[in-house]
């Protein structure tokens, strides 16, 4: 819509329409075709040949559209403008029918300029095109988007809510040891109780809550984060028994598997200093330094 020359390049991925979240209307397709489907129909009614792609990138949402050239000649841009504007406005999520009639007040004035007649025609300075406000009361993010999933939250802060976490589920109940064989002795090791993100939040405290809810995923993504030592399934929160991981693969490349067999320990192991029964692996297969001398 900013010109007649404009081309353009989109790979749909979130389910949004013009003014909030994308609202199902066909239960017959995936939501990610019926999605495809509308984005590339707003394409259409902007007048474009749609050509739809398919990249190859390693993700499940690859299809693209691209819009090339135009199905309509430069002389009919205020004819197709009027089209698209009667288009956003029947898709408006704040429909006329929604207004509360009964106050008396102006529609617009309550709407705030959102809620129009679908399919009325724009005013004549809203079919301009440059330089036009399209959407009235369309907010875009800003330029610098604030970082919120719990990676800048002071370390200190983050140290504590870990431990804390740790020890509920240590401390949860009578200790659940398992037996591990290490060095021909056999040792039990505290695995701890599992618990729900809900039973966790309830031990921590209100300023602590608050600080993570101001963070995308609170909670459930400052433990997924450390996933040295939690692990997150189902909603339940556990603690991680690294001689339950999977060993690496041996099919890898031989160049690959020295280079894995030789990685440098470049963090330390938090259960080598934090749990009451220390690291259930022993230093060697160990992916974490069991201190500091070991440390590269």
């Amino acid at each position: 819509r900013s010109s007649y020359s404009c081309c353009y390049f989109v790979l749909p991925c979130c389910f949004f329409d013009f003014h909030g979240k994308y609202s199902r209307r066909q239960s017959k397709k995936t939501q990610y075709r019926e999605y495809l489907d509308f984005v590339a129909q707003v394409g259409s009614v902007c007048g474009f040949h749609v050509e739809e792609d398919c990249l190859r990138i390693p993700s499940t949402k690859r299809v693209s559209f691209v819009g090339k050239s135009r199905t309509y000649p430069a002389a009919e841009r205020a004819l197709i403008d009027k089209q698209i504007t009667q288009f956003i406005n029947s898709r408006r999520t704040c429909a006329v029918a929604t207004c509360d009639r009964r106050v008396e007040f102006n529609h617009k004035d309550h709407c705030g300029g959102l809620c129009k007649e679908a399919g009325s025609e724009p005013p004549e300075d809203e079919a301009e095109t440059a330089g036009t406000v399209w959407m009235p009361g369309f907010q875009p993010r800003e330029k610098v988007e604030q970082i919120r999933n719990c990676a800048s939250l002071p370390r200190d802060f983050v140290d504590e809510v870990v431990l804390n976490v740790a020890n509920l589920l240590l401390n949860a109940a009578p200790q659940k040891s398992c037996s591990a064989k290490q060095g021909g002795n056999m040792n039990t090791w505290n695995q701890g109780e599992s618990l729900s993100l809900r039973e966790v939040a309830e031990h921590l405290n209100k300023e602590t809550l608050k600080k993570l809810k101001s963070e995308y995923g609170g909670l459930q993504t400052l433990l997924k984060n450390n996933h040295q030592v939690f692990e997150v399934l189902n909603g339940r929160v556990h603690i991680r028994d690294w001689r339950k991981e999977k060993p690496p693969s041996k099919t890898k490349p031989e160049v690959k598997r020295r280079l894995s067999a030789e990685a440098f320990k470049t963090r330390l192991c938090w259960f080598f200093i934090h749990h009451p029964d220390g690291c259930s692996l022993p230093s060697e297969a160990c992916p974490y330094a069991h201190g500091t001398e070991e440390l590269r």
